[in-house]
């Protein structure tokens, strides 16, 4: 019993002396230095991918003016009675789609669930109608690409029904927000990367840490740049009486 007792008491110093000594070794803090700035560069590089994709042609408009297609895919389904019957897709329903013209730039059939799919439609207003005898003809204003599913139902009755969905879309909200993030990936990798420096420095612990903790948030590669820089930081919280500010406050 007492050889045990002896036998984990060496093993807890021998762990205590090699911590001891990695927190003294400048290559501690130094690898935690590179792992950090590692995973800043990560996300950095995330960042302007994300940025690159030149979401502000979308924002100012040029898609549209510049002959950019889409496809407009959809469902017709019946109406729902009672809520017992109804509300099926129903198929070999035509759809037809026309331009500002009335000239009929696409047309699809529904299939046995009752979708529909229209290919390489220019981005501009269009106008999609369903029609079919003993229903009400539906007609759908709408700019393609804006949304990525229309449902029609189908009601019983005679006159025509227009729905306006050329103001519905959250496409620029949609660009805008994408753009926010890849904007602030690339800002916390950037924090990320001159924690890496600061590290290296081994002058402010407190601005180390600050900027790594920023550096997080980058995600970059989703969890392998968070992964180095949280390595990193257990490294530098491992070695932080090697910075200036905490072993100048010791002494």
């Amino acid at each position: 019993m007492i050889e045990e007792f002896e036998e984990d008491l060496d093993e807890s110093t021998s762990l205590q002396l090699w911590l001891s000594d990695l927190s003294t070794d400048s290559a501690t803090r130094n690898l935690g230095a590179v792992l950090i700035g590692i995973g800043g560069m990560l996300g950095f590089i995330i960042g302007i991918m994300l940025i690159s994709g030149n979401v502000s042609d979308i924002l100012s408009g040029q898609v549209e003016q510049s002959g950019g297609t889409a496809d407009v895919e959809g469902i017709v389904i019946s109406e729902l009675v009672s809520n017992s019957s109804g509300a099926e897709g129903i198929s070999e329903i035509d759809v037809l789609l026309y331009d500002e013209d009335g000239i009929v730039i696409g047309s699809d059939s529904t299939d046995s669930g009752g979708r529909f799919s229209i290919e390489d439609v220019p981005r501009r207003s269009v106008r999609l109608e369903v029609a079919h005898p003993g229903n009400i003809t539906v007609q759908v204003l709408l700019i393609p690409g804006d949304h990525s599913q229309i449902t029609i139902t189908l009601r019983e009755g005679d006159g025509t029904q227009v729905l306006d969905m050329e103001g519905e879309s959250y496409l620029r909200e949609s660009v805008l927000i994408a753009t926010i993030f890849a904007i602030f990936t690339l800002l916390t990798g950037l924090a990320g990367i001159f924690g890496g420096i600061e590290a290296r420095k081994g002058i402010s612990y407190k601005k180390t840490w600050g900027l790594a903790f920023l550096g997080l948030w980058s995600g970059g590669l989703m969890f392998v740049g968070p992964l180095f820089t949280l390595s990193g930081m257990g490294l530098v919280g491992l070695s932080r009486r090697q910075f200036y500010d905490v072993h100048s406050k010791e002494d």
